[in-house]
């Protein structure tokens, strides 16, 4: 028998489909930080992150059979979190459309509220602030391109654009992060 520790993420994954549960959990093991880093970028600490990062390994389980090891299996995983997290903001603005709420995590930059922004001291959480107050497509970029380390292409190919959108939407959304970060800070 193999230690699945040795074994590749293709491996694992035949193994997984032939209904070896350690191996599963070793993918899992193996993905579930770089998972959480997708979504928690994407709509920042809570419930409903881990609920996404919970849903993107079912969904993945529940799929197993279909995955034919096209693209690597950290960008597969990444392409069902970013999915996952973008139908949560979604569902999130349905919910407060319905019920006349700011959408949780999200900061108006039209009004200033600095009560919640002086207890920040934390950098990590001053940037994940930041990032919430981007729109999805740009927060997309960003966490995939700047914080999990994609190049340009993979980021392109994870989201399903052309890299000249990609590039368009970084740009742009660095400069949304300056306005925010700056806001912020000050």
């Amino acid at each position: 028998m193999t230690n699945n520790s040795v074994c590749d993420d293709n491996e694992l994954v035949e193994k997984a489909k032939a209904g070896d549960k350690s191996a599963f959990s070793a993918l899992v093991m193996r993905h579930e930080n770089a998972v959480a880093a997708t979504v928690k970028g994407m709509l920042g600490d809570g419930d409903d992150a881990l609920d996404v990062g919970q849903n993107v390994f079912i969904r993945f389980y529940n799929a197993l059979n279909d995955f034919r090891g096209e693209a690597a299996l950290s960008t597969y995983l990444t392409r069902i979190a970013i999915n996952l997290s973008l139908n949560e903001i979604k569902r999130r603005q349905r919910r407060n459309l319905f019920f006349y709420r700011p959408v949780n995590g999200a900061y108006d930059l039209n009004q200033k509220d600095n009560s919640n922004w002086e207890e920040i001291s934390d950098t990590r959480e001053v940037i994940n602030k930041a990032l919430q107050a981007l729109e999805p497509k740009f927060r997309s970029v960003v966490v995939l391109r700047m914080i999990q380390g994609y190049s340009t292409q993979e980021t392109a190919k994870i989201l399903k654009l052309p890299v000249g959108t990609v590039l368009s939407r970084l740009s742009r959304a660095q400069e949304k992060l300056k306005i925010v970060l700056k806001y912020l800070i000050e």
